[in-house]
């Protein structure tokens, strides 16, 4: 596929776009020293973050296969939230401190070549979310984070979780575009695979640490894609951005 033919470029955006696992354990260290009281003292945040995310795909896998109508992201972290806290004995918090511990996914920190990243590839393209993220939850992160879409899309407005085709297909709708004019950017294997299979073009971009120091797995671009970076300026450069 040329490179010309593109005219859109879709992100995953956690992991992608953002470190959720830091920004997770970062917000935790910093919230266990506020409190100050003793069951914060020793929780270990990392596999805090990585638990959280470990539910991540099971919530969604329940909508998905219709095992109930739609349920917004925020609302299904909220739940593991509720299951995690339990999991790790975590008691006392009021209602606005688990809402604001939940609300984390809404201030993440992006990588530090996103923000640079971006700006280069906007001058050229459209760049949207297609992201398994609820609106909100994506618009607060890039007003966080400085994040520049042109449009912020994805699972909840095509009302459907990424793998299923509705998905990308319904993104790439939304901007008046074939799938075939849009190039997925992704650090996951899976979702790379599955965007291509509707049609999408293929931007591999490794984030080795997402899943922190000993990530074995999407450190690399395992199948044909057009193209495969080490971060998002080098996608620039690829793309005579």
């Amino acid at each position: 596929m040329a490179e010309q033919t593109f005219k859109a470029l879709l992100f995953d955006v956690f992991g992608t776009v953002v470190d959720w696992r830091s920004s997770i354990i970062a917000e935790g260290e910093a919230f266990g020293r506020a409190k100050g009281h003793e069951q914060f003292r020793d929780i270990d945040w990392a596999a805090f973050a990585d638990g959280w995310r470990a539910k991540y795909q099971p919530a969604m896998k329940r909508v998905r296969m219709g095992e109930t109508g739609w349920i917004k992201l925020d609302d299904l972290h909220r739940s593991n939230l509720d299951e995690l806290l339990e999991e790790f004995s975590i008691s006392g918090l009021s209602e606005a401190e688990i809402d604001h511990w939940n609300k984390v996914w809404h201030r993440l920190n992006p990588w530090p070549d996103t923000v640079a990243g971006l700006t280069r590839l906007k001058q050229k393209f459209v760049l949207a979310t297609l992201s398994n993220g609820n609106v909100a939850l994506i618009v607060n992160m890039a007003k966080h984070g400085g994040l520049p879409w042109d449009a912020v899309l994805g699972a909840e407005v095509a009302g459907h979780y990424k793998p299923q085709p509705e998905a990308y297909l319904k993104t790439a709708a939304f901007l008046g575009l074939a799938p075939g004019e849009c190039l997925m950017v992704a650090a996951h294997n899976a979702d790379l695979l599955a965007a291509g299979g509707c049609g999408l073009g293929t931007a591999f971009v490794s984030r080795p640490t997402e899943y922190g120091p000993e990530q074995d797995f999407d450190n690399t671009a395992e199948n044909e894609y057009n193209y495969a970076a080490t971060d998002f300026l080098d996608l620039a450069n690829q793309l005579g951005c």
